[in-house]
């Protein structure tokens, strides 16, 4: 199983801001024609539309897990066979609840290991250790739901959404390397009109991945330029899209409205679409990030989650505070920068990371 661990070299360097491309116009009857960034042709022939579900993992990426301040607080309480008490079950709820696990999520792990202790079936704190390791998991696992691209719905368009800062477009860059990766022919579409950088942030990981961005300029209607995204990826027989939208705060109602009339417009040209509401969620915001995923279903229909920035300075809780309070499907999870550190949720290798099972052999520190 420790396979699934190994090392992967990193990529090579890439500039931080692209060079001068050629564009070439394809517009509806529009004032303001979009611009159609194609730094390599597209690959031909056909390629299989299912990403793979599960891919090795470097060994770095599961080191980053067991740096979070969640995973040395949990290893380090059970590291000396504490007392098995009620001071024991005290100090886990700390640990929880700083860890932004939430409070709904941490009375039902706490109360449960109360009542067993009490019914004396806890040998010693290991036990105890070992049930709440199977806690962990019982409440990861119906939320590892791998995305799955329906090659019947091509062009298979991803609408990513999440507020301001929670790195999003980098999300979008790593994703469509994944993808692309697994055969895809997509496109990606500058939907984010509402930041000055956004358009030539997106365009910059278009052309690292070698994939065409549809953009226009600043404060250009973001329905439209997906829209006009989407027929071009329908035109050169895409098999997935990929749109970018503006960092809406979940407060400013009138952004939330735009999000909303983007996928109205959308089904005009397909009325399954968006196949896919993407919700990027920063790891170090803890309950924050709860409020944003309750109001941003209101406004755009989630079906995923990807949390980002789980590295040494999160506390990680947060993921098991939406899977609690929302068990919707979490996609991916980040931990770096480079083009690997978007991966696959794996709840067992998370939950190992904060609570190695007992007697289990080390999968590394590096």
């Amino acid at each position: 199983m420790f396979d699934w661990f190994k090392k992967k070299p990193q990529p090579a360097a890439v500039p931080a801001s692209p060079s001068a491309e050629p564009q070439t116009a394809e517009t509806r009857s529009e004032p303001t024609a979009p611009t159609i960034s194609s730094p390599e042709p597209l690959p031909t022939g056909s390629a299989p539309i299912e990403p793979a579900l599960i891919e090795p993992v470097a060994t770095g990426w599961w080191g980053k897990l067991r740096q979070s301040r969640f995973a040395t607080g949990l290893r380090g309480l059970f590291s000396s066979n504490p007392k098995l008490d009620d001071a024991l079950l005290d100090e886990i709820e700390t640990i929880l609840l700083g860890a932004d696990v939430g409070v709904t999520a941490t009375d039902t792990l706490v109360e449960d290991l109360r009542r067993r202790m009490r019914a004396r079936e806890f040998e010693d704190a290991h036990a105890l250790q070992r049930h709440l390791r199977a806690q962990l998991l019982a409440m990861l696992r119906p939320v590892a739901q791998p995305l799955v691209i329906d090659a019947t719905r091509a062009p298979f368009v991803i609408l990513t959404v999440g507020v301001n800062g929670v790195g999003k477009t980098t999300t979008i860059g790593k994703l469509a390397h994944r993808l692309q990766k697994d055969g895809l022919k997509l496109a990606l579409a500058a939907g984010d009109t509402f930041r000055a950088a956004a358009v030539e942030q997106l365009k910059v990981w278009g052309e690292r991945n070698g994939v065409t961005v549809v953009a226009q300029g600043q404060n250009a209607d973001a329905a439209a330029v997906i829209f006009d995204a989407l027929q071009a990826a329908k035109s050169r027989g895409l098999d997935l899209l990929i749109a970018d939208t503006a960092g809406r705060l979940h407060t400013q109602q009138g952004l939330m409205a735009e999000l909303s009339k983007v996928a109205r417009v959308l089904a005009k040209l397909d009325e399954t679409a968006p196949h896919e509401v993407l919700m990027v969620i920063d790891g170090t915001t803890g309950q924050n990030a709860v409020n944003q995923v309750r109001q941003f279903l209101a406004a755009a229909k989630v079906s995923g989650l990807v949390v980002t920035k789980l590295d040494g300075s999160a506390k990680g809780g947060v993921v098991f505070a939406l899977a609690r309070e929302f068990g919707l499907p979490i996609r991916f999870v980040g931990l770096g920068e480079t083009m690997e550190d978007l991966r696959v949720f794996d709840p067992d290798a998370f939950v190992d990371a904060l609570l190695p099972e007992l007697g289990s052999a080390e999968r590394g520190t590096s």
